[in-house]
């Protein structure tokens, strides 16, 4: 039987006791170590970390009031928040294993011992701390990636027309749990549509978990999401929490779900339609209370007509939807946006006093930007990064030549359109030469003729 990764603690003043522990639960995990009184913890705690206190509830001769044990419980709980507490107690006294499970314990374990019982015991309270830590560490992960992305952008700016509509949605949805769907483009900023709704809402200092669908095989989808128990496939060494149940009473936020496969897409509606997951290689089912927020670039509209995504699962995660415009339908941000990542990247770069001339607008204006606010942001900070004056001019911000031509006085000769729509398309795709012959509505070949034509 292969040994659990776990330091165990067992603290008891009978030497029977100790011996025993040791021998039994060596089989099951990798470190035990032992103390004849708790007053030896403290050392012990300084030179090693410990996973289960084992902890006997008296040490005074004659007393079974369990009033030490009680004591020690709380100086564990509170000194040693990551370790678990089992107590040790005498057959029928009931009583003192409830106080001492008020006061921290997780679990308790009855004199004459039952070998298999005791390792069990102290097995699911190392599980148990095991899960809990992994969610505290998902929780402060995520928060981090959370709080340094607000950090980074400052969420949203924006005056158009179509923003002012993004912007009443978000605040009119947030206070409800309501699942919402993101569409738009690459770039527009779905993550931090999905991130404003989760801080104006009621869950706001739950966890927000984004979880990227568009990186994860059919292989790997029902373990990153639901989880899996040990040894329920080569590569499951220990118990695993999934996103939705570290996501519990907050939000999880599922971005790239018009990539999903038709297999992933029946197990997440199945999931969401029970609000309850299943780890893999278990039989019981686990309750979730997750806010539900997904995106996707794609047109999901299109793919539902083509069969492709399933239309049950559209209305499940869709009860409201938002649409983000592209950055070429909202030119009148690019001044704001602009202002906005300039203060954000000077303070980054600690840059001061850096301004932009007229230049600069007229160029970015006439530019159809393909990968929208983020290419934005990137161009901003290459050009504060390579600019050696006060001054921002246009020459400093290198964009795209397939991209650059002036979008308010396009030709009107017929190839050069084709051409300037055959490069968009392109670029809005990342030469993704299916999904551009897809859209432009001709085959490949068609599509490599063209390409040749015009030296693409």
């Amino acid at each position: 039987m292969r040994k659990e990764t776990a330091k165990i603690l067992v603290v008891d003043d009978d030497p029977d006791i100790l011996l025993t522990g040791e021998i039994v639960l060596k089989q099951r995990f990798t470190k035990v170590t032992t103390a004849e009184h708790p007053g030896q913890i403290a050392d012990l705690f300084e030179k090693d970390s410990y996973d289960v206190v084992l902890l006997d509830m008296n040490y005074s001769h004659g007393d079974n009031s369990g009033k030490e044990g009680l004591k020690w419980i709380e100086i564990i709980s509170k000194k040693y928040p990551n370790t678990k507490v089992v107590v040790i107690t005498a057959y029928g006294d009931v009583g003192i294993a409830v106080e001492a499970m008020k006061k921290g314990a997780v679990d308790f374990v009855t004199k004459p011992w039952e070998y298999e019982k005791i390792q069990t015991t102290v097995l699911n309270a190392v599980k148990l701390g095991k899960n809990e830590r992994e969610i505290q560490y998902l929780k402060s992960r995520e928060k981090s990636l959370s709080d340094n992305l607000k950090g980074r952008t400052g969420g949203f700016v924006g005056k158009s027309e179509r923003m002012k509509e993004v912007f009443q949605t978000i605040e009119k949805v947030a206070k409800t749990d309501a699942n919402v769907l993101i569409l738009g483009e690459n770039g527009t900023g779905k993550t931090l549509v999905a991130q404003a709704i989760h801080r104006q809402s009621n869950r706001s200092d739950q966890v927000f978990m984004p979880v990227d669908l568009g990186s994860l095989s059919d292989s790997l989808f029902e373990s990153e999401l639901f989880g899996h128990k040990k040894g329920a496939f080569t590569d499951a060494r220990e118990d695993r929490i999934g996103r939705f149940e570290a996501a519990d009473g907050g939000t999880i936020f599922l971005d790239e779900i018009g990539n999903l496969s038709a297999a992933m897409q029946s197990k997440l509606l199945t999931s969401l339609q029970q609000k309850e997951i299943t780890r893999i290689g278990e039989n019981k089912s686990r309750k979730f209370n997750s806010r539900i927020i997904a995106a996707t670039n794609r047109e999901i509209f299109k793919m539902i007509e083509a069969e492709e995504f399933r239309e049950d699962l559209y209305y499940r995660i869709n009860t409201i939807e938002i649409e983000l415009p592209p950055l070429r339908d909202r030119l009148d941000d690019l001044p704001l946006l602009l202002d906005h990542f300039i203060a954000v990247l000077c303070n980054k770069y600690q840059r001061e006093n850096l301004k932009y001339d007229t230049s600069v607008i007229k160029k970015l204006s006439s530019y159809s930007w393909p990968g929208n606010i983020r290419e934005l942001e990137h161009a901003t900070e290459r050009a504060i990064i390579l600019t050696e004056g006060n001054t921002l001019k246009a020459d400093d911000f290198l964009l795209k030549k397939s991209a650059a031509r002036d979008i308010q006085q396009l030709t009107t000769n017929l190839e050069e359109l084709e051409e300037l729509t055959i490069r968009k398309v392109i670029d809005k795709h990342a030469g993704n030469m299916s999904k551009v012959a897809k859209e432009l509505g001709i085959g490949r070949t068609t599509l490599y003729r063209k390409l040749e034509k015009y030296g693409l």
